[in-house]
C-alpha cells in the first residue's frame, strides 16, 4: 500500500461534500482538529521518564 497522493485526496474530499454538505465540513474539520490536539496532549501526559539510572541515585547518594 503506498500513501495518498494529491487525486486520492481530492476524491475523498469530494465524497465528504457530497455526504456531509458544504455547511458541515468546517464543523467536522473544527471538531476533528480538536480531537487530535486531546489525543496529543493525553498521549504526552502519560509518558514516563525511562532514562537509566546511576546506582547512587537509586540508593539517595549514601553508600554503605
Amino acid at each position: 500500500m503506498g500513501s495518498l497522493g494529491m487525486p486520492e485526496l481530492l476524491v475523498i474530499l469530494i465524497i465528504a461534500l457530497i455526504v456531509f454538505g458544504a455547511g458541515k465540513l468546517p464543523q467536522i474539520g473544527e471538531n476533528l482538529g480538536k480531537a487530535i490536539r486531546n489525543f496529543k496532549s493525553a498521549t504526552e501526559s502519560g509518558k514516563i521518564d525511562v532514562t537509566p539510572k546511576k546506582p547512587d541515585e537509586i540508593s539517595g547518594g549514601s553508600k554503605q
